[in-house]
């Protein structure tokens, strides 16, 4: 199954599920009051997504096809999230705030609770990923064109990279952490940095302009939802080339891996 945010249509407030063997839709999930349902996951058995209207962060979970858990961030347009594995930390962007929040999960009284940490970054904060091995997350500033670095022990910006990415929406590291990919949707190229330099490796060419990020497990290919373009463009990491595209139909954005079970 799949799980879709309906962000910017008619249903403002709804979640579709869709069933990836026969395509077809199988229900509409209605969120309620948490408005604007927008960057999604799926970890530790639950569907986690941002609402942004409602400055909210949820879970819902499939077994009892109810909404679990809500908690607020107090922060202007929730938009994107990376959650942990085990659910445990979940990191967002506030896109109007120019802030991230990091949300980590405790115990006071043998009873759970979670800790909310904003951290200024900058202005206009949509993509972000957490480096493999969960020492930083980088945060792509559509209005600035940086990347924030930040340290996830000490939880604040420890480095601005000028990368030059205006309008930036997506950022993601390669599986070995050696290299960070970001998107624009206002510029032709796919930008990528190389992690230990801090500098841009390459600017690849790849249309009018991109979106969703996602990568092989063994880092021999990325794929890049090219919105304008209705492809999706197929990178060769190791020559950090473009070698194929895929027909997408109209105006792909994010994008997920669909795993057999």
């Amino acid at each position: 199954r799949a799980y879709i945010t309906n962000y910017g249509s008619g249903a403002y407030n709804t979640i579709t599920v869709v069933d990836l063997v026969t395509q077809k839709s199988l229900a509409t999930i209605d969120l309620g009051a948490l408005r604007g349902p927008h960057g999604i996951e799926f970890a530790n058995g639950k569907v986690w997504f941002t609402a942004e209207a409602a400055r909210a962060i949820a879970s819902y979970d499939p077994a009892t096809q109810k909404i679990d858990w809500i908690l607020g961030t107090g922060q202007n347009r929730t938009h994107m999230l990376v959650v942990a594995p085990d659910g445990k930390r979940i990191l967002t962007t506030n896109v109007n705030s120019a802030t991230v929040t990091v949300i980590e999960q405790t115990s006071v009284q043998s009873r759970v609770d979670y800790d909310e940490t904003v951290i200024p970054v900058g202005n206009g904060a949509e993509g972000i990923d957490v480096s493999p091995d969960g020492k930083e997350a980088w945060v792509a500033n559509a209005q600035d064109g940086t990347i924030s670095v930040i340290d996830l022990v000490a939880k604040r910006v420890v480095q601005t990279l000028d990368a030059s990415v205006r309008g930036a929406n997506r950022l993601k590291f390669t599986p070995d952490g050696t290299l960070a990919f970001v998107t624009t949707l206002s510029g032709p190229d796919v930008t990528v940095l190389d992690v230990k330099t801090r500098a841009v490796a390459k600017r690849i060419p790849v249309g009018r302009g991109a979106a969703g990020i996602q990568m092989l497990p063994d880092g021999a290919r990325a794929f890049i939802a090219c919105t304008p373009e209705n492809y999706i463009a197929i990178i060769d990491i190791k020559r950090l080339a473009v070698v194929d595209h895929l027909a997408a139909g109209r105006q792909p954005d994010g994008l997920a891996w669909a795993i057999q079970r």
